[in-house]
């Protein structure tokens, strides 16, 4: 009996190792490269990454995104912005409602690039590299997403640092499931980057 308990418990242990290597993996690739928004290195572009839009409007954590690329702009962080997201998704046209939040909050429509095909964080970064040409620059996404933003990025040619948005009318329940959800992508993360 004992030996079957240590056998099961041993089963455990090398499962949780196997499913937590690959979140592990993509801390340590970010570790030195995320940023609070005053902190943040100045560069030309900062890559703001799309999420749900309701009635055509920013999310609550989409809203906190935008918010921080709108003051890392005013602050001189950043002079463009490139919104990435789903053009035609399920909750509306991401970069759409992105470009519309920026300009109503002081950015120059001229300094922002619409992504509509950035439909995951890896196809964002791949097209930030390959289709936009940047080879450096901020990614602004909430902390449960930062790292593997930031090591996708990094890992797809862009010299990416990860700078903190806020969610402040996100309830914690809405995070800890974000923080779940993170957790698991970060395998389809791995298998994407080894697939290319």
């Amino acid at each position: 009996m004992r030996r079957r308990t240590y056998v099961i418990g041993g089963i455990v242990v090398l499962l949780a190792a196997l499913v937590s290597a690959p979140w592990a993996g993509l801390q340590v690739a970010a570790h030195g490269h995320e940023h609070e928004a005053a902190d943040a290195p100045a560069v030309d572009v900062v890559i703001v990454l799309g999420t749900e839009v309701v009635s055509g409007k920013p999310g609550d954590r989409l809203a906190g995104r935008l918010r921080t690329a709108a003051g890392l702009v005013a602050a001189g962080r950043a002079r463009r912005v490139l919104v990435s997201g789903d053009g035609h998704g399920v909750s509306g046209n991401e970069p759409q409602a992105m470009t519309d939040y920026l300009v109503a909050h002081g950015v120059d429509r001229s300094s922002v690039i619409a992504d509509p095909y950035g439909l995951d964080t890896y196809d964002t970064c791949a097209r930030a590299h390959r289709v936009y040409g940047l080879d450096r620059a901020l990614i602004v996404t909430q902390a449960y997403h930062l790292a593997r933003a930031v090591a996708l990025c990094r890992h797809l040619g862009v010299d990416a640092d990860g700078v903190y948005a806020s969610c402040d009318r996100c309830s914690r329940v809405t995070l800890a499931r974000e923080q779940v959800r993170d957790y698991f992508a970060a395998g389809k993360a791995v298998w994407d980057l080894a697939r290319d």
